[in-house]
Protein backbone atom coordinates (compact mmCIF):
# COMPACT_ATOMS: atom_id res chain seq x y z
CA UNK A 1 0.00 0.00 0.00
CA UNK A 2 1.44 3.48 -0.78
CA UNK A 3 1.82 5.85 1.23
CA UNK A 4 -0.87 8.96 0.94
CA UNK A 5 -0.48 12.21 2.27
CA UNK A 6 -2.84 13.30 4.39
CA UNK A 7 -4.32 17.03 5.69
CA UNK A 8 -0.78 18.80 7.21
CA UNK A 9 -1.54 19.19 11.15
CA UNK A 10 1.71 21.57 11.57
CA UNK A 11 2.97 23.68 15.29
CA UNK A 12 3.97 26.39 13.27
CA UNK A 13 6.05 27.86 16.43
CA UNK A 14 8.35 24.91 15.87
CA UNK A 15 8.38 25.63 12.00
CA UNK A 16 9.75 28.67 12.34
CA UNK A 17 12.26 27.56 14.63
CA UNK A 18 13.32 24.89 12.76
CA UNK A 19 13.13 26.94 9.23
CA UNK A 20 16.45 28.13 10.14
CA UNK A 21 18.43 25.21 10.58
CA UNK A 22 20.41 24.80 7.00
CA UNK A 23 20.36 21.10 7.40
CA UNK A 24 16.34 21.09 6.83
CA UNK A 25 16.35 23.34 3.79
CA UNK A 26 20.00 21.04 2.39
CA UNK A 27 18.03 17.99 2.99
CA UNK A 28 14.73 18.88 1.64
CA UNK A 29 12.44 18.07 4.21
CA UNK A 30 8.57 18.31 3.64
CA UNK A 31 6.38 17.85 6.92
CA UNK A 32 3.27 16.18 6.97
CA UNK A 33 2.60 16.06 10.79
CA UNK A 34 3.85 18.03 13.51
CA UNK A 35 2.31 18.12 16.98
CA UNK A 36 2.12 16.44 20.55
CA UNK A 37 5.43 14.68 20.42
CA UNK A 38 5.23 13.39 17.11
CA UNK A 39 6.41 14.54 13.68
CA UNK A 40 6.57 13.06 10.35
CA UNK A 41 7.83 14.24 7.56
CA UNK A 42 9.09 12.93 3.84
CA UNK A 43 12.84 14.10 2.64
CA UNK A 44 13.87 13.87 -0.44
CA UNK A 45 15.94 11.55 -1.98
CA UNK A 46 18.91 13.41 -3.84
CA UNK A 47 21.56 11.09 -5.84
CA UNK A 48 24.06 13.25 -4.59
CA UNK A 49 24.13 11.93 -1.55
CA UNK A 50 23.49 7.89 -2.33
CA UNK A 51 26.71 5.76 -0.88
CA UNK A 52 27.75 3.03 -2.02
CA UNK A 53 24.56 1.02 -3.15
CA UNK A 54 23.27 3.71 -5.15
CA UNK A 55 20.60 4.24 -2.12
CA UNK A 56 20.00 6.59 0.41
CA UNK A 57 23.28 6.94 2.56
CA UNK A 58 22.51 5.15 5.59
CA UNK A 59 24.57 8.83 7.77
CA UNK A 60 21.92 10.46 6.21
CA UNK A 61 19.13 8.30 7.33
CA UNK A 62 20.69 9.06 10.69
CA UNK A 63 20.92 12.45 9.87
CA UNK A 64 16.92 12.53 9.06
CA UNK A 65 16.10 10.34 12.10
CA UNK A 66 18.05 12.58 14.67
CA UNK A 67 16.84 16.10 13.52
CA UNK A 68 13.24 14.65 12.86
CA UNK A 69 13.21 13.26 16.97
CA UNK A 70 14.45 16.93 17.68
CA UNK A 71 11.25 18.28 16.20
CA UNK A 72 8.97 15.98 17.66
CA UNK A 73 10.52 16.41 21.09
CA UNK A 74 10.32 20.44 20.30
CA UNK A 75 6.43 19.99 20.24
CA UNK A 76 6.30 19.39 23.77
CA UNK A 77 9.13 20.85 25.36
CA UNK A 78 8.67 24.49 23.21
CA UNK A 79 9.59 25.47 20.28
CA UNK A 80 12.83 27.80 22.58
CA UNK A 81 13.54 24.84 23.90
CA UNK A 82 17.44 23.81 24.48
CA UNK A 83 18.54 20.38 23.56
CA UNK A 84 20.75 18.45 22.36
CA UNK A 85 21.48 14.34 21.18
CA UNK A 86 22.81 12.60 24.24
CA UNK A 87 22.95 9.21 22.04
CA UNK A 88 21.52 7.28 18.80
CA UNK A 89 21.07 4.31 17.56
CA UNK A 90 19.73 2.83 14.19
CA UNK A 91 18.97 -0.52 12.56
CA UNK A 92 19.07 -0.22 8.87
CA UNK A 93 16.34 -2.99 7.49
CA UNK A 94 16.74 -2.30 3.75
CA UNK A 95 18.22 -0.04 0.89
CA UNK A 96 16.11 3.15 0.40
CA UNK A 97 15.92 3.75 -3.04
CA UNK A 98 13.56 6.22 -2.99
CA UNK A 99 12.66 9.68 -0.79
CA UNK A 100 12.09 8.62 2.92
CA UNK A 101 9.37 9.37 5.15
CA UNK A 102 10.37 9.79 8.75
CA UNK A 103 8.07 9.10 11.75
CA UNK A 104 9.14 10.26 15.22
CA UNK A 105 7.39 9.67 18.63
CA UNK A 106 8.34 11.26 21.88
CA UNK A 107 8.75 7.76 24.16
CA UNK A 108 8.70 9.13 27.88
CA UNK A 109 8.89 13.30 27.97
CA UNK A 110 10.66 14.10 31.31
CA UNK A 111 12.15 16.54 33.10
CA UNK A 112 16.09 16.05 31.47
CA UNK A 113 15.94 13.45 29.45
CA UNK A 114 13.75 12.39 26.08
CA UNK A 115 13.88 8.98 24.43
CA UNK A 116 12.28 9.06 21.24
CA UNK A 117 11.71 6.31 18.86
CA UNK A 118 12.05 6.79 15.02
CA UNK A 119 10.52 4.74 11.98
CA UNK A 120 11.95 5.18 8.45
CA UNK A 121 9.66 3.95 5.40
CA UNK A 122 10.22 4.30 1.91
CA UNK A 123 7.70 5.54 -0.85
CA UNK A 124 6.43 1.59 -1.17
CA UNK A 125 6.10 1.86 2.37
CA UNK A 126 8.76 -0.78 2.96
CA UNK A 127 10.12 -0.20 6.49
CA UNK A 128 14.08 0.72 6.00
CA UNK A 129 15.30 1.43 9.22
CA UNK A 130 14.21 2.08 12.90
CA UNK A 131 15.78 4.45 15.53
CA UNK A 132 15.87 5.77 18.95
CA UNK A 133 17.63 9.13 19.53
CA UNK A 134 18.03 10.12 23.59
CA UNK A 135 18.00 14.04 23.94
CA UNK A 136 18.74 16.05 27.23
CA UNK A 137 16.97 19.16 27.74
CA UNK A 138 19.26 21.79 28.51
CA UNK A 139 19.29 24.68 31.51
CA UNK A 140 18.89 27.82 29.60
Amino acid sequence: MKYMKTEKVIRHDVLERIKKIPIVDTLGFDFIEMDNGKCEAIVKHQKKYDGIYESFHGGLLMTVADSISAFALLTLAGAEAAITTTDMNIRFLAACRTDVRAIARVIKHGRTLAPIAIDLYDMNDLHVAVAQVNYIILDK
